[in-house]
């Protein structure tokens, strides 16, 4: 199955005192999607925005919101993100008991679900979802930080996964 490609970028280096400008560049320059990395200092050591700050923003543009949520735990949060105007949400694989519970309510909440997997865990730890999601983002370096080297294992990664999707409507990033 042939997937248009699409093009998402991450504002988590943007000046975050600009940060609707900057959403509003990206978004004119011809971005399908804008990337919004999520995190609490929890999940991961870093803290960049949430809900408040995708609802302020999400005036500036009608591109699609790709919110990845670096957040542990995601479930008590994923209808505010969704209200914020979060278009799509990736939750990790890690990051709580049930994802196919966060799963069935971020598609209940009408938006597209996604997991993430961090470079450590196995693929097999989707399987059972797989049939759940709209897209799977590998992560090709340890969440939480910009700026790291990219882990090359990752690349045999992307195949294991691509053969396990198979001909499902699922998108990688």
């Amino acid at each position: 199955m042939s997937k248009k490609t699409l093009i998402a970028p991450s504002v988590l280096a943007s000046d975050f005192s600009k940060l609707g400008d900057e959403v509003e560049a990206v978004a004119a320059a011809g971005a399908d999607w804008i990337h919004l990395d999520v995190m609490d200092g929890h999940f991961v050591p870093n803290i960049t925005f949430g809900p408040p700050v995708i609802k302020a923003i999400r005036n500036r543009t009608k591109t699609f919101f790709d919110c990845h949520l670096m957040i542990a735990p995601a479930d008590p949060y994923l209808a505010a993100f969704a209200e914020a105007g979060c278009d799509g949400m990736t939750v990790h694989a890690e990051a709580g008991p049930h994802l196919d519970r966060s799963l069935q309510t971020i598609k209940s909440l009408g938006k597209k679900a996604g997991v993430s997997l961090n470079p450590a865990t196995p693929e097999t730890a989707i399987e059972y979802v797989l049939d759940r999601l709209d897209l799977i983002l590998l992560m090709t370096v340890n969440p939480g930080f910009g700026g790291q080297a990219f882990i090359p294992a990752i690349v045999d990664k992307v195949r294991r996964v691509k053969a396990l999707i198979g001909n499902r409507p699922i998108r990688i990033e």
